[in-house]
């Protein structure tokens, strides 16, 4: 490995997948232009010294770990149920949450087929349950006084049930539609997971920080940009104090003359929170017009 490629940043991300497309998506908003071809290991960024390592989710953790990757993108939940599992092996399992990313929402749930009588958390009490999850569930267990059998399972935990494997599943679940299809019905979630931007406990050398306080500000500000809105409208001058009350999370408005109105001003302003058909119907009958509500792109500052 040449000096140049030690000096640069190298981060792990799902191979292929929704956080795979949510990662790549959010890295060329912050500017990188990734060089990406099919069966690749490695992505090269053109225009900044870093590194995309696309390989499995279960893999991440492990990589930023034992100091292979210095950065990487994952599911609490996957990264999460690494650390128990390494806890329990006694290796290293120190790891750095940088941020909270804004995607791959999802939660690890108990389910029951549809014709099991629910009758709360200790009904689960000797159940046998298919799970890719079994460090979390246990960890779940043992906080409510009750065990499990397990049967692992890497992919189809929603048939067990079906076949005879398990009396139930603890799977990821975003929507519901797989449970339903496969008459299941969720009982219990057992821990809540988004994507997470991690970071590994060796530090790094002066030329990748460097490169990392450049990139952390900009995702910030993609993830800011992304749940904000631009607002601009005319307003009557009398009104402002109950126009900006309308808009909790909003900054200091910016507000301008209007040629030839002095009862009337212009209204710009960002506003953080989610401006809903009813918001600009209040502001009409407070006597405002040409209400625009616009997507951001990016934010600094």
């Amino acid at each position: 490995m040449t000096t140049t490629d030690k000096n640069r940043l190298r981060i792990a991300i799902q191979k292929s997948g929704r956080l795979s497309d949510e990662s790549q998506s959010l890295f060329k908003r912050c500017g990188m232009k990734i060089n990406l071809a099919d069966r690749r290991l490695l992505a090269h960024v053109a225009n900044m010294p870093i590194d995309l390592m696309l390989v499995r989710s279960s893999d991440i953790p492990g990589l930023v770990m034992d100091g292979v990757c210095d950065l990487g993108i994952v599911g609490d939940n996957t990264l999460e149920e690494h650390a128990l599992e390494r806890e329990l092996t006694n290796e290293n399992s120190d790891y750095d949450k940088i941020m909270s990313l804004k995607f791959g929402a999802c939660r690890l749930s108990i389910a029951l087929p549809e014709e099991t009588e629910y009758q709360g958390i200790q009904s689960l009490d000797g159940m046998r349950l298919a799970t890719t999850y079994p460090r979390l569930l246990t960890r779940f267990g043992n906080d409510n006084n009750i065990k499990f059998e397990f049967c692992k399972l890497n992919g189809s935990v929603e048939v067990a049930p079906r076949v005879g494997l398990a009396d139930g599943i603890c799977d990821l679940v975003s929507t519901g539609t797989t449970l339903e299809a496969n008459g299941l019905k969720e009982v219990e979630v057992i821990y809540q997971s988004k994507a997470a931007l991690i970071q590994g406990s060796q530090p790094l050398s002066a030329e990748k920080q460097k490169t990392l306080n450049t990139l952390i500000p900009r995702i910030e500000g993609v993830l800011k940009a992304k749940e904000s809105k631009y607002i601009m409208m005319h307003a009557p001058k009398d009104k402002l104090n109950e126009v900006v009350a309308l808009m909790p999370g909003s900054e200091t408005p910016t507000v301008l003359p209007l040629a030839e109105r002095d009862d009337r001003v212009a209204i710009h302003m960002v506003s953080t929170e989610t401006f809903f058909w009813e918001t600009m119907e209040e502001l009409k009958e407070l006597g405002c017009n040409s209400i625009l509500v616009m997507p951001i792109e990016k934010m600094m500052g």
